[in-house]
């Protein structure tokens, strides 16, 4: 085995929650070291302009958001570094975690902060105009579209909410399902068909999203009588799921059937003492930048806390 680094404090991801827990375990002094993961900046680096976020009345760009948080855990004092996690041993303290397949971390406190992935439906023209139109993500986004048409793809509760969210925004919402009946509650399912400007597409799938730089239609197809559609919109939200980041863990960290962290009420602790879980690795209800910034903070404090204890059981044994 190569060597093994120590370090107090590891942070496994950077997007919002994990920049803000380098942020306060950096003012605790818990000389945290951050690993930035397979996508610095988590999912904000994708979208386009946020405008939701308090502190920027202007709104800002979410590549630049993530820059300034970087730059905020760095002025701090958080060593912020290039590599992802690839393997864990958290049999025994302190904790281990391998970086790049190569080099092996101990730990004395582990913050999870490892985010979610949009799930896609694996077009080209999809990934090509991701963030000129195509959004994976209404309440983000929804707001750019006001008074004009847009499609969703979807057919879960999430998919339901996001319509109904469109519809006060927007002229119209086009919502495409790809079987004769969705997955959503009852009462969702009532809501959306209730709707007068929700449109709903039944046995539709999606065949290409229109446009050069920005997107203009929609072309799909019934997938019983194979009949294509064009239909003009400008906007098209895919709403088919996330898939929080947490391969790693199964077997050793409690998680839901989606693969969620969980994590005890109003704490970020996980079932491992001196490992915690924040942002969307951990939540899937709410999802967004500010809730995923201030569960950060939550994990950075619990382990503040937890490592405070620790010493102070150490201190108290040795002058025993």
């Amino acid at each position: 085995m190569s060597d093994v680094e120590k370090v107090h404090c590891l942070i496994i991801g950077s997007g919002p929650a994990g920049y803000t827990a380098a942020i306060y375990a950096s003012r605790a002094n818990l000389k945290p070291v951050l690993y930035q993961g397979l996508q610095p900046g988590g999912q904000l680096t994708i979208t386009t302009e946020v405008e939701n976020y308090p502190g920027y009345p202007h709104g800002i760009m979410g590549p630049q958001m993530m820059v300034d948080f970087e730059q905020q855990a760095q002025r701090m004092g958080a060593d912020i570094r290039w590599g992802m996690a690839t393997k864990i041993d958290f049999s025994k303290r302190p904790y281990r975690v391998e970086i790049d397949e190569e080099k092996w971390i101990e730990a004395d406190a582990v913050v999870i902060a490892t985010g979610a992935s949009a799930q896609w439906l694996g077009l080209e023209s999809e990934q090509r105009l991701n963030g000129h139109g195509v959004s994976a993500c209404a309440v983000c986004d929804g707001f750019f579209f006001k008074g004009q048409e847009v499609a969703i793809v979807g057919a879960g509760d999430t998919a339901c909410e996001e319509a109904l969210y469109l519809s006060k925004l927007c002229s119209n919402v086009h919502m495409l399902i790809r079987r004769g009946e969705m997955r959503a509650s009852k009462v969702m399912q009532a809501r959306v068909l209730a709707t007068p400007n929700i449109k709903v597409y039944w046995n539709t799938e999606t065949v290409e999203v229109m446009g050069d730089h920005k997107v203009d239609a929609l072309k799909v197809r019934n997938n019983q009588t194979n009949e294509e559609t064009i239909i003009p919109l400008k906007a098209f939200f895919v709403a088919i799921g996330h898939k929080p980041n947490s391969d790693m863990f199964k077997g050793i960290l409690d998680m839901d059937e989606q693969g969620y962290l969980i994590t005890q009420p109003d704490s970020s602790k996980t079932n491992i003492e001196g490992v915690f879980a924040c942002g969307d690795v951990q939540d899937k209800i709410y999802r967004q930048a500010v809730t995923a910034a201030g569960s950060g903070c939550m994990a950075a404090l619990d382990a503040e806390r937890y490592l405070g204890a620790l010493e102070h059981a150490a201190l108290a044994e040795h002058s025993a």
